[in-house]
């Protein structure tokens, strides 16, 4: 825990450090203030109301009114302190660690949940905060308000005061035990609430889908069975906690017995005054309430523990993609892609076998083949989501494991079949790769993705906002805005996943002559199932079973008779003679 709470300290701002340890010294000195009250509620026993004298009474009571405002006035602005703090160190790391989520590779992503990185960024984040604003004073009050009352009893009567702290080996037994079982149910807790917020997000993200398939009660059942797990296990900590509280009341309340019974025994026997009783009895609880908050505090801790190791494993790991040590600096890419012998295995799965190729700037590729086949591979190993396990991907003749990721991925635009879409307006969507770009720019490149057309009859035409779920517009639509946002970059390669799939042929051959006179060099790397789609393409590769297993211009394909023939054949309806024709 000592490295968690240094990892908080080390995250908060270097000019909050004196405020934050001045608000702890307040914290003393208000526990030291404590003692000034039952001090003067003696004199008042003994010195006014034994003596019969009332003629301290009203400055001992402006006294005491004085240190409670005084003391109160302190309280506050610590509290305050404390919490500005907080949300400083809490502000740092939330927008640390979301900077760090935008350079963790896609190995992070593909084996991270998105419920469960939503609860690190927020629950797991706020008990952080709330170690600052809240635990760590809490600690020093208990602690340091037991030892003061401890130390200044001793000196009131030192045999009154071991009869009251005998107890407290006892304490510390009983909490050591409650410690050793309350943690890993904190953790089994923070899992299942991980799972359960996983369970509403991917609901929520794909509420069309659940429609679609008329699998509401199923939904409703499977969050039941999460939220419940958490609940079970949220029981589970109270019932360790209700099992040791009990003990630990018992004990704090025998603190309270002592004090009457003994203190009325010595003075009896004349070894207390009624005053010094008094003080007993004012700060009896400034010894049994640590006792009492002990258990809440170590369930604090033990939940801050928890959080803050989730924080810090985010925050402290580091991604197995990024830019090398000596990068080749590229001001611009030409646009030459080569792959050299590429093999790829995710886990222990093979994906790519020996594909080789090689494409000029300003060619066009074409990637056909049966789904499964590792065409997407292709693309994110080019802009290296992904690094190859066997040979090399080389753009411009240098491995893309030696550029920098922010010339390689700038210099590569993308649009895919599953469009995402940011909530921003129309013209923000196409614009999100190349800020720069004016409304004309941005209207021009939706003209060429076919797009132009639809976004003017839009509500408020490229003003619109939009999301990941749209604003009623259909996949195709979306597919064109995510064409004129991979366009807008002006990139040196253009990757095409399935980008037509869902326009009509009409909309699909209207693009493809765009694409043909772009006004910058481009090279065009399109996956596709449409021979309409790739047939001009100067090379073509069919993709199965991730090698490659035909390669050539579209004419030469045909003359082979294979997967891409008859896929040909069948897209084309041609049959008999003049499907042999077109083989021949």
């Amino acid at each position: 825990m000592r490295e968690q709470i240094k990892w908080l300290w080390d995250n908060m701002d270097a000019k909050y450090h004196k405020r934050h340890i001045m608000a702890l010294m307040i914290s003393v000195l208000t526990c030291v203030m404590l003692l000034v009250n039952p001090a003067l509620s003696q004199r008042l026993i003994d010195d006014v109301i034994v003596a019969q004298n009332p003629d301290p009474l009203l400055g001992i009571l402006m006294v005491m009114l004085a240190v409670k405002l005084l003391r109160e006035g302190l309280r506050y602005l610590m509290v305050v302190t404390l919490e500005t703090d907080s949300q400083n160190v809490i502000f740092n790391l939330r927008t640390r660690l979301f900077e760090k989520m935008q350079y963790n590779d896609m190995r992070f992503f593909d084996s991270h949940r998105t419920g469960d990185l939503m609860t690190r960024m927020s629950a797991d984040l706020d008990w952080c905060r709330h170690f600052l604003s809240f635990i760590d004073y809490r600690i020093i009050d208990s602690s340091c308000t037991f030892l003061f009352a401890t130390v200044y009893l001793m000196t009131v009567s030192w045999k009154m005061t071991l009869m009251l702290i005998i107890i407290t080996p006892i304490l510390l037994m009983i909490t050591k035990l409650f410690s050793s079982h309350v943690r890993p149910r904190f953790v089994a807790m923070r899992e299942k609430l991980s799972e359960m917020n996983t369970a509403a997000q991917e609901n929520i993200a794909g509420n069309r889908v659940v429609k679609a398939f008329a699998r509401e009660e199923y939904e409703k059942d499977r969050f039941r069975e999460k939220n419940e797990a958490f609940r079970q296990s949220h029981l589970k900590i109270n019932k360790t906690w209700l099992t040791f509280f009990p003990m630990i009341e018992l004990l704090a309340n025998g603190m309270m017995l002592v004090n009457v019974f003994v203190g009325g025994l010595f003075i009896i026997n004349g070894e207390l005054t009624p005053g010094e009783l008094a003080i007993f009895t004012g700060l009896s609880w400034a010894m049994s309430n640590p006792m009492r908050e002990l258990g809440n505090l170590i369930n604090d801790l033990q939940r801050f523990s928890t959080s803050a190791a989730k924080v810090m494993e985010l925050a402290y790991l580091k991604p197995n993609i990024s830019d090398p040590q000596f990068a080749v600096d590229h001001p611009k890419m030409k646009g030459e892609i080569e792959f050299r012998d590429v093999s790829f295995r995710y886990d222990t799965q093979e994906v790519l076998k020996n594909i080789s190729f090689h494409v000029l700037p300003g060619q066009t590729v074409a990637v056909m083949g049966p789904t499964g086949g590792g065409k997407s591979t292709l693309i994110q190993l080019m802009a290296r989501f992904y690094d190859v396990s066997d040979g090399a991907v080389l753009v411009d003749g240098c491995d893309v494991r030696e550029w920098k990721l922010q010339q390689l991925r700038g210099g590569i635009g993308t649009a895919t079949q599953d469009v995402f879409l940011f909530s921003d307006t129309v013209e923000g969507n196409v614009a999100f790769g190349n800020q720069s770009l004016t409304l004309d720019e941005v209207r021009d490149f939706a003209k060429r993705a076919a797009a132009d057309e639809f976004i003017e009859h839009l509500s408020e035409g490229y003003d619109t906002i939009v999301g990941e779920r749209g604003v009623g517009l259909s996949g195709g639509q979306k597919q064109r805005i995510a064409l004129a946002r991979a366009l807008a970059m002006r990139p040196s390669i253009l990757v095409m996943d399935d980008t037509t799939s869902a326009v009509d042929s009409e909309t699909e051959q209207y693009i493809q002559n765009e694409l043909r006179n772009l006004p910058f060099p481009c090279t065009k790397f399109i996956i596709a199932q449409r021979i309409s789609s790739m047939k001009d393409a100067d090379l073509i590769l069919v993709l199965q079973d991730g090698q490659i297993t035909e390669a050539g211009t579209h004419q030469e394909l045909l003359r082979k008779q294979g997967y891409y023939w008859q896929t040909y054949v069948l897209q084309y309806g041609l049959q008999g003679e003049e499907a042999a024709k077109h083989g021949a």
